[in-house]
């Protein structure tokens, strides 16, 4: 007959994962209840698609010339010894109760034994999937299955006990500080491990896999911090269970153990982390400074407790974000909401390949998509806030207002959490129907253009149209220009300098530097032209000397008047980008200036004598040092400069 053989007690699984390979063809096969030719055919046609089917001709073969399947005398004896092993580890055999725990690895001996004698039962069982043996066997008055399986069940539930005692006796306590310093990357876990080596289970490269899980241990790192959660010398030992029980289909059991092991550990890095139990009502009634440091704890939370200490205990966790998802919904919550959402999107995957009560997984998937929601929903308060903010208090300097510093400080932050955000907003139609009609001429390709980028540009033009309205607060048409100007320059050095210019792009950049040149030339127009028309020759050659003189007097009078006025109000004005001040002052003095000089010049000598300093109070080095004290934001510069002139 044919015999599969599992060479090695160490735990490694050799050729264990052809067998399976083998074993998985026979059984397909085998399903189809068709004749034994075809099945051959079959089979031989299976060994063409993998080189681990290469020995599926000795099967087909074993089968063809041992149609009843019966064992050797050699194989019985060497099942009966395997059995004997396991039976007498099983504990409830005992003779009576015991405080002390008989580990297998109390001994080299005993480890050995146990573990060979498993690897043989294992063996049949894997065996008996690709050619089961007779129903019967007269010698034991049980099946031969029937035994297997039973010192299988008694195997996995003795690695289980083993399992459980080696984390307990090796658990190494969280430390405080490490988990309460760094924390801005989770890297593996003893948890992740577990999976990783279910993964690999059999494969070619699984022994790769374990070095790795060997040399990095069960820790967790925090940038530099390392916390260990089991003793490094059990990590081998651990090894040797999982191996053997994944091999056997007990992986679930294998993660309800460590689950059921770190379970109190998760309750203990919670009062570290500083996450309370909180019902539903108490996180509605605290105010937004507490609870947006327990948001933060929470995505902290969240990444260590499904990273780390992996269990099903996780309704605590769960409890606080469904009632953060359900909260009254205001615009500064949405960065933290945005954090939860992002954590524990981060964390389903592990969630869902070691967590195996589907109510859990089904409640971490609802308090999802409430987060989502939350996201969604709270960013549309925001961008009714823009829309809505009708306050009518004018900024009495034409500084840059409140609401466009809000708006493009959040702004930064949004487009950081564009991976998300992309995929929890939609591209509305009215949206599109707005952006054709603003921006339709502009060459966007809104089609092209993600959710997130989209209502973005949708908000500056909110944004701008709420800062046109509030310009019209004020009655100094010069101001308004102001006013915008300022407004305008500081939107387009806040898209600039981030990576909201990749968002709307150069064109958009390109177009309000062009609009903020137009209100420079709105505000010369509506601030000087008064002031310049003074400067013109008109009525000065009049009938006689006398006629022209007073008409000198009242053009200098005049010009006086204008450009006191201009000083004492603009002065007050700010604009408090320095280059922007800067260019707006030398526009002004290119315009003024040159203007003023050729006038003095001209007719300054014709109101010479003891009362020329009423009339010509300026020399044009005096207006271009004034000038300088434009737009600081400074009263006080009237003053003295009304002072100055008096004295």
């Amino acid at each position: 007959m044919t015999t599969i053989r599992f060479t090695g007690g160490g735990g490694r699984c050799g050729g264990g994962g052809e067998d399976r390979v083998l074993a998985t063809a026979q059984q397909i096969v085998n399903s189809l209840n068709t004749a034994q030719e075809v099945r051959e055919d079959m089979l031989l046609i299976f060994s063409t698609f993998d080189n681990r089917l290469s020995g599926i001709s000795d099967l087909i073969k074993g089968e063809g010339s041992n149609k009843n399947n019966n064992l050797s005398e050699e194989d019985l004896q060497r099942f009966q010894a395997a059995e004997k092993v396991i039976l007498s580890w099983d504990a409830s055999l005992s003779t009576g109760p015991s405080r002390h725990f008989n580990s297998l690895f109390d001994s080299q001996i005993d480890v050995f034994e146990y573990f060979s004698a498993l690897d043989e039962i294992i063996m049949f069982m894997e065996q008996f999937s690709i050619s089961p043996p007779p129903s019967d066997d007269e010698r034991s008055g049980q099946t031969l299955v029937e035994r297997v399986d039973n010192a299988v069940q008694l195997g996995m539930s003795r690695l289980e006990d083993e399992l459980r005692h080696v984390l307990i006796s090796n658990t190494v306590l969280l430390n405080v500080e490490s988990l309460q310093g760094s924390m801005k990357r989770v890297s593996l876990s003893f948890a992740s491990h577990i999976d990783e080596s279910l993964e690999s289970f059999c494969d070619n490269g699984s022994e790769r896999g374990y070095d790795r899980f060997h040399s990095s241990g069960a820790s967790l790192d925090f940038d530099d911090v390392v916390v260990d959660l089991v003793n490094l010398d059990a990590v081998s030992e651990l090894r040797e269970i999982v191996e053997r029980m994944v091999r056997s289909g007990y992986e679930r059991e294998c993660l309800q153990v460590y689950s059921s092991v770190r379970r109190d550990a998760l309750d203990e890095c919670l009062v570290i982390l500083d996450v309370e139990r909180l019902s539903i009502e108490e996180v509605q009634r605290i105010e937004w400074q507490s609870l947006d440091e327990k948001m933060k704890n929470w995505v902290q939370a969240v990444k260590i407790v499904v990273g780390v200490l992996l269990c099903g205990c996780v309704m605590q966790l769960l409890n606080f974000g469904e009632a953060v998802s359900i909260c009254k919904r205001s615009p500064e919550k949405l960065f933290r909401i945005l954090d939860m959402y992002e954590a524990l999107r981060d964390a389903l995957p592990d969630l869902e390949s070691l967590v195996s009560d589907k109510f859990v997984i089904s409640e971490v998937r609802g308090v999802l998509t409430g987060l989502g929601e939350a996201a969604k929903g709270t960013f549309a308060e925001f961008e009714n806030c823009i829309r809505n903010e009708t306050s009518k208090k004018p900024i009495i300097t034409g500084d840059v207002h409140p609401l466009p510093r809000y708006v493009m400080n959040y702004l930064k932050l949004l487009v950081d959490y564009g991976e998300h955000l992309d995929l929890l907003l939609e591209i509305r139609d009215e949206d599109l129907h707005h952006l054709q009609n603003d921006f339709g001429g502009d060459g966007y390709q809104f089609e092209s253009m993600s959710p997130l980028g989209c209502r973005v540009l949708l908000l500056m033009c909110e944004l701008e149209s709420n800062l046109w309205e509030k310009s019209k607060l004020y009655v100094d048409n010069a101001m308004q220009q102001v006013f915008l100007m300022n407004n305008l320059h500081y939107l387009v050095r806040k898209v600039k300098d981030s990576d909201l210019g990749k968002v709307l792009g150069d064109d958009w950049i390109r177009k309000r530097r062009g609009q903020i040149r137009q209100y420079a030339t709105g505000y010369l127009r509506a601030s000087w032209s008064k002031a310049l028309f003074c400067l013109k020759d008109d009525g000065i050659g009049g009938s006689s000397i006398s006629a022209a003189k007073m008409a000198l007097k009242e053009k200098f009078k005049n010009f006086n008047a204008c450009f006191e006025e201009i000083y004492k109000n603009q002065t007050a004005w700010k604009v408090p980008d320095e280059q922007l001040r800067e260019e707006l002052r030398i526009s002004i003095s290119q315009k003024v200036i040159p203007a003023y000089r050729s006038f003095h010049g001209r007719f300054s000598s014709q109101l010479d004598g003891r009362h020329a300093g009423r009339y010509i109070r300026y020399t044009p080095d005096d207006l271009e040092n004034y000038l300088l004290d434009l737009f600081e934001g400074n009263p006080a510069a009237a003053l003295n400069h009304v002072r100055r002139k008096s004295t």
